[in-house]
């Protein structure tokens, strides 16, 4: 899965696992929190503050735990990890990446809009 596809896979199946609101809200409010995370670490590499690292390490497990309830919500479950090193890259990516996108491209906008409506099958 470690592909310079990475970005468009992950982009072409994203807004199918981000659909439900509490999701949305979650990943709206953890997203920074994991970013933050990662600015703690790169201060702690610079500084060696060894509380900065726990901090930072600290932010990105919370925001990653927060994230996997909300996506419980969802009708369609992302795809499972093929790997540890998949793990690692599509997690990096999603934050940095993908779900950035998906809000400034005005998707998660869209997403909020329909999640209040009632979905009909059939």
């Amino acid at each position: 899965m470690l592909s310079p596809e990475l970005f468009s896979w992950q982009r072409r199946g994203y807004g199918g696992a981000h659909a439900h609101r509490t999701n949305l809200l979650v990943h709206a409010l953890t997203v920074p929190v994991f970013v933050s995370g990662i600015a703690l670490e790169a201060l702690a590499i610079v500084s060696l503050d060894w509380r900065a690292a726990l901090a930072g390490a600290l932010a990105m497990t919370l925001a990653m735990l927060a994230q996997g309830r909300g996506h419980r919500l969802e009708a369609r479950a992302p795809a499972p990890f093929r790997s540890p090193l998949d793990v690692v890259a599509r997690i990096f990516a999603e934050q940095l990446v993908t779900f950035p996108r998906f809000v400034l491209s005005g998707d998660f906008a869209r997403a909020w809009r329909e999640s209040r409506r009632p979905r009909c099958d059939g």
